[in-house]
């Protein structure tokens, strides 16, 4: 299997990507192709131990800078690794692609280079979170921002068979994302929508409020037009670093566990320290003993993976004729390798093939 990576992608790139797909490659097995300027990844691969390992690199200079227009950008820069990495995936010399670069000049890409899926009017960005009890899958999450009721069946159906293939959900539960629970809530794009998903094969359990989506005991997935989705995420993200901020600041700020929980330190600093010097520490912020400490210490360590978005790797643009998968733009090389085993997993279970052939059924 070739997974193309945009090795000039991301705010840390070169280097973590290099990285990520050192990394990759050595523990997954998979051949991973560094597509931007040659020169400057063959000098960052120098710095690792490759021996053994398939990373060849494709030369592609052209650089997409953050300011500019995706679609334009794409057009016009047919050398840049996006507009390379894509065509190599539709030619069929690669079987996915993965960046952290510009993520709308990956969306645009996609569309442009790889093409919908027969029947896919458009396609939607998919995001695995974090709840109370496992994770929940969010669709779309910005993709599109003016949507239509059909585009929201779609959207569940592709969320659905993802959740089946790649997460190992048997049969996931399916809710749209409203301001209430009863079949009348929402505006008229979710009431459409609501009615639309009671007459499918889909397991739908009706409406979801944030507060319960959030929970994970509702709906294996949640559904949304690109613009509430995107604001659902983010504002579940601001949610989640101020409790953990807030708590910090009431148990006295300083402990390292605390703050990687709450984004400030790398998780690789806090793993990389002992659990007993946790609890010695935890301890003596809180003016306890090493008791309380060692309490403490395991939960402080479960919200901070958990909260970790590097252990999710990236999120798939599904309805695309290719895996496509975009991943944070701060990601270091350990997030890089989880959007790369993303991408991997994605292929192996032939989520494309399936998405198309639910597509034809539905036809």
């Amino acid at each position: 299997m070739r997974i193309v990576l945009d090795a000039i992608g991301g705010d840390h790139a070169p280097q973590a990507p290099v990285a990520g797909a050192v990394q990759a490659a050595r523990e997954f097995g998979v051949e991973v192709v560094l597509v931007g300027p040659a020169e400057a990844i063959q000098r960052e691969l120098a710095q690792h131990n490759t021996a053994g390992l398939k990373l060849p690199v494709v030369d592609a200079p052209e650089l997409i800078e953050m300011d500019e227009h995706a679609v334009q950008a794409v057009r016009r820069k047919k050398q840049s690794s996006v507009a390379v990495g894509l065509r190599m995936v539709r030619a069929g010399e690669a079987d996915a692609f993965v960046s952290a670069g510009h993520s709308g000049a990956t969306m645009a890409g996609a569309v442009f280079i790889l093409g919908r899926i027969a029947g896919i009017e458009r396609p939607a960005l998919v995001t695995v979170f974090p709840a109370l009890k496992g994770t929940i899958i969010v669709a779309d999450v910005g993709a599109n921002t003016d949507s239509k009721p059909e585009y929201l069946v779609q959207w569940a159906r592709m969320a659905s068979l993802y959740a089946q293939l790649v997460l190992g959900v048997e049969r996931p539960r399916i809710a749209l994302l409203a301001n209430g629970e009863e079949d009348s809530k929402g505006d008229k794009l979710v009431q459409d929508a609501h009615a639309l998903l009671k007459s499918t094969e889909l397991h739908f359990v009706g409406n979801a409020e944030p507060k319960d989506a959030l929970v994970g005991d509702v709906a294996d997935v949640i559904i949304a037009d690109g613009f509430v989705g995107n604001l659902f995420l983010k504002g579940a993200e601001a949610v989640a670093k101020f409790a953990v901020k807030k708590v910090q600041r009431e148990l006295g700020g300083s402990s390292v566990a605390l703050r990687a929980a709450a984004g400030l330190v790398p998780t690789a600093l806090l793993v990389a320290t002992s659990k007993d010097k946790l609890r010695v520490l935890l301890a003596s912020l809180l003016g306890g003993t090493a008791v309380l400490g060692a309490v403490l210490v395991p939960a402080v360590l479960r919200l901070a993976k958990t909260l970790d978005y590097r252990a999710y790797g990236g999120v798939p643009l599904l309805g695309v004729n290719g895996i496509t998968i975009i991943a944070h733009g701060k990601s270091d090389a350990a997030a890089i390798a989880s959007a790369i085993r993303r991408a991997q997993e994605s292929v192996a279970r032939g989520l494309v093939a399936a998405i198309a052939e639910r597509e034809q059924v539905q036809a």
